[in-house]
């Protein structure tokens, strides 16, 4: 009898550790383009899309195309060029405003089937004082493509087809390690339930003694 409870107790233990064990599940992922403003030598994920902000002039802003889960995991431009390396050497112009466009079109790895991503730029956008980012964008990199939804699917033509379609597999981003994300291991529910299922078989023990001792 013993014997046979130890066996069921290193079996439950086995099954708990490796659920614990296993490794994260490869999360979804989306092939878009995520917009970015740079603050300092920084970027940031953009808190509005390009068609409502209106950045000011000296502003530097960033498009990447990239396979992410989310803005939480999104990708930045690979390069953060000052105002001065962009639009140094474009001359002021009264009742305009200049933007510098960091324009990234990702690796290989990010594009669709049958893609080769552009090698990433820079442009100068001269638009009027109340130009959105959309229309300076318009501006340097046409031709742009937009869903029915407004959700800017290609820059400079590129990619020539979809738009944030889901993407599966080993392809997909995977979050930083540091993030808690769904699927990056053993539920809650699972781990509860071993721990449920040892308790069980840790009493069924103390039972069987307590009928050997005769209490």
């Amino acid at each position: 009898m013993r014997t046979r409870l130890a066996s069921f107790a290193a079996l439950l233990l086995a099954v708990v550790l490796l659920a614990t064990a296993a490794g994260p599940a490869q999360a979804a992922g989306y092939r878009y383009w995520s917009f970015w403003d740079l603050t300092g030598v920084a970027w940031t994920y953009a808190t509005q899309g390009p068609a409502s902000a209106h950045p000011g002039d000296g502003s530097v802003e960033g498009f990447r195309f990239a396979v992410s889960a989310d803005s939480k995991d999104a990708t930045q431009p690979r390069t953060a060029p000052s105002f001065e390396a962009v639009c140094g050497t474009t001359p002021t112009r009264d009742d305009t405003k200049r933007v510098a466009l960091v324009i990234d079109f990702g690796t290989p790895q990010d594009a669709a089937p049958g893609e080769t991503p552009p090698a990433p730029r820079t442009a100068c956008a001269q638009v009027s004082p109340d130009a959105t980012t959309a229309d300076a964008l318009a501006a340097v990199a046409k031709p742009l493509r937009y869903n029915s939804a407004a959700l800017l699917c290609a820059i400079g033509g590129y990619p020539r087809t979809g738009c944030g379609e889901q993407v599966d597999g080993p392809a997909a981003s995977a979050p930083p390690a540091k993030q808690d994300t769904p699927g990056s291991g053993p539920s809650v529910g699972l781990l509860a339930g071993a721990a449920a299922v040892l308790a069980l078989g840790g009493a069924a023990v103390w039972q069987a003694r307590r009928r050997r001792r005769g209490d």
